[in-house]
């Protein structure tokens, strides 16, 4: 059996991946905090993980992974967001409105999320069913003497646990400075991070014995991931983003509170738009949604995100998108026609495997993919296996042919020559009546079939789109 190899970023080094049990096989991958869409950014790590748990399914079977990926539903964001919807007349109480954005916002990343090509994972906990498992955490840390009870908030002492900081390998100076750590007169240390903080009278908030609030965004992985993967687990993942101060956090509270947490931690690194940091303020910056109703595909955004390592910065061009697209286009091409081998019978070729066990190697999984070109079968179930050629956009593509079908017969390449002569005709009809109109009606009817219309000096070209109309065509025959 090939060996699985991964980045560890707790010892710096790619090891050889050891199960604590290979029987169950547990992985915890920080989710989004539920206020909003989710941006490409937050894509990356999902698909990056997606593609581990199909990995790590494969090679110790599906019934023995367990994977969970959590939703941050209580957050000084979403009561923000919440608030500005009550100010713009949004009806129901602050906690009504904030429920009902949780909600939406939720509905919104899995749909989002699938649209990618992501599977769910098997546990997908919300922090607020998860309130009584923090404040026994938190309850215990005291205890302990890792944290201690301020003005209302209960803080974890950082002094306490003497490897804080080992995660990012960050000094004390840089740690202040990277955390932007809150500066308040009742911390003992600059660096004490918070696990409980009071609630006013409309926010949420829960009743504990240091009074009615709500926990920290650190104290919520810890408790879940306790909760539903047991003291000591396999894999902790997320953006390089969370290294610090969230993961570092992570692992200072669950260690003093007596868990050996992770045995591996791994990081995806950050995303960019042509060369740049994905920003508002350059005006680069776009949800996955908005990428959806642009018509890029969500295979395309998967093939992008894998085409680069993932502990390399990604970068999202349209030349990557454009070639991305042309990619899948031609592997749709090849196998639109075929029914994907049954599960059962599925054999994925070790040169895949190889390529994934050694510490996600996506880039050389879809180079393994593109030489599959003389061997259609073959690449649609490889393809699938990595999560493109999905069930959705084959139900497409054979609705499309149809269509295509429907209208044409076997070969629409006769029929569409004819339209881009009679178009190529009045247009140059045109150039010496200097009216267009015909050219203009011709052309607008074209493109109101979903005919695709790119007119060039050398000529007139069609192409016929998913939006394809046989009935909007017949007429111009």
């Amino acid at each position: 059996m090939t060996t699985l190899t991964l980045h560890n970023t707790r010892t710096r080094r790619k090891e050889v991946f050891a199960p604590i049990d290979r029987r169950n096989v547990r992985m915890y991958v920080c989710g989004p905090t539920v206020y909003d869409r989710a941006h490409l950014g937050n894509a990356r790590p999902v698909i990056v993980f997606d593609v581990l748990y199909r990995l790590l399914r494969h090679v110790y079977g599906a019934a023995h992974v367990t994977y969970v990926r959590n939703f941050t539903d209580v957050d000084d964001k979403i009561n923000a967001e919440a608030q500005r919807r009550r100010e713009a007349g949004a009806p129901g109480t602050l906690e009504e409105l904030i429920r009902e954005r949780s909600d939406e916002t939720i509905a919104w990343y899995l749909e989002d999320m699938k649209a990618v090509g992501t599977l769910e994972p098997d546990e997908m906990p919300r922090a607020t069913q998860y309130i009584a498992q923090m404040v026994a955490m938190i309850r215990d840390l005291i205890a302990k003497g890792h944290a201690y009870e301020a003005e209302g908030h209960v803080l974890f002492a950082v002094d306490s646990y003497e490897a804080y900081g080992a995660l990012s390998g960050r000094s004390v100076e840089d740690m202040i400075a990277g955390a932007r750590v809150e500066v308040a007169p009742y911390k003992r240390n600059p660096m004490d991070f918070v696990l409980w903080k009071p609630s006013d009278a409309e926010t949420p908030g829960w009743d504990s014995p240091w009074g009615r609030g709500r926990p920290g965004w650190h104290i919520e992985c810890s408790a879940m991931a306790r909760d539903l993967l047991g003291e000591r687990f396999d894999i902790h993942g997320g953006g390089i983003d969370l290294q610090f101060p969230h993961h570092e956090n992570e692992i200072a509270q669950s260690t003093c509170a007596g868990h050996d947490f992770a045995n591996v931690w791994m990081h995806n690194e950050m995303l960019q738009v042509e060369g740049k940091k994905m920003s508002k303020s350059l005006g680069n910056f776009f949800t996955v949604r908005d990428l959806l109703e642009q018509g890029v595909p969500g295979e395309v955004i998967r093939f992008v995100v894998l085409s680069t390592h993932y502990r390399k910065p990604m970068d999202w061009t349209e030349k990557k998108r454009q070639e991305a697209e042309q990619a899948l286009r031609y592997w749709m091409d090849l196998t639109w026609e075929l029914d994907p081998t049954p599960q059962s019978d599925l054999e994925i070729d070790g040169a895949l495997i190889e390529a994934l066990c050694d510490d996600l190697n996506t880039h050389l999984g879809l180079t393994y993919l593109r030489a599959l070109h003389n061997q259609p079968q073959k690449l649609l179930d490889h393809a699938r296996f990595l999560g493109f050629l999905g069930d959705e956009a084959r139900a497409a593509e054979k609705d499309y042919r149809s269509k295509i079908s429907q209208c044409f017969g076997s070969g629409p390449n006769e029929q569409l020559a004819e339209l881009a002569g009679k178009l190529d005709e009045l247009r140059n009809g045109a150039k010496i009546s200097k009216d267009f109109s015909k050219v203009d009606a011709l052309k607008q009817a074209l493109l109101s079939a979903g005919i695709e219309v790119r007119m060039t000096k050398n000529g007139v070209e069609l192409n016929v789109t998913p939006d394809f109309d046989a009935s909007k065509l017949e007429a111009l025959k």
